[in-house]
């Protein structure tokens, strides 16, 4: 075997082995841990109608404080009782593979979504503005620059569930 086949087999055999340890940690860890999971912000929350700010990086979405179209998303809206509309909101999102409601109370909800493979965690805000009859929304990766547009499908997934009765 020549040389420059050897060093091209150890490489890829090293990445394997790379990846299957990644893996591996991340799914005998705890839903909070892994490689990529970050750090959870300290800085969340609704205050005076708005989310915190976007991030320069597009892996992020925001009914309140997008400034641009690659940030913004609609909020959710709703007919009805604001009761009714934030219960069903809630059973959604606890329902949702990956996902881990940290804090919900009368009007802000706080989840945490887990990617399958590799352990990347989005924050995930939901705040009822019930005299609007809509409840805004903000997802953000942790980390990394691209979300490969997860961060919007998510939402776009939980806005079709709601619409469905």
């Amino acid at each position: 075997m020549n040389k420059i086949l050897k060093v091209s087999l150890l490489i890829t055999l090293s990445t394997i082995l790379a990846i299957a340890a990644v893996i591996a940690i991340n799914a005998i860890g705890d839903h909070h841990m892994g490689l990529f999971s970050g750090k959870r912000p300290t800085d969340l929350g609704y205050t005076n109608g708005k989310f915190k700010p976007m991030p320069r990086s597009p892996n992020a979405v925001s009914s309140t404080t997008a400034k641009d179209d690659k940030h913004y998303i609609e909020p959710l809206k709703f007919d009805g009782s604001a009761d009714v509309a934030w219960k069903r909101l809630n059973e959604i999102v606890s329902g949702q593979k990956g996902a881990t409601v940290v804090s919900t109370n009368a009007g802000y909800t706080y989840a945490e979504f887990k990617t399958p493979l590799m352990g990347y965690i989005d924050d995930v805000e939901f705040a009822l503005d019930a005299g609007a009859s809509v409840i805004h929304v903000r997802s953000a990766s942790r980390l990394g620059e691209s979300d490969l547009g997860l961060n919007r499908k998510r939402v776009e997934a939980i806005r079709t569930a709601f619409g469905q009765k």
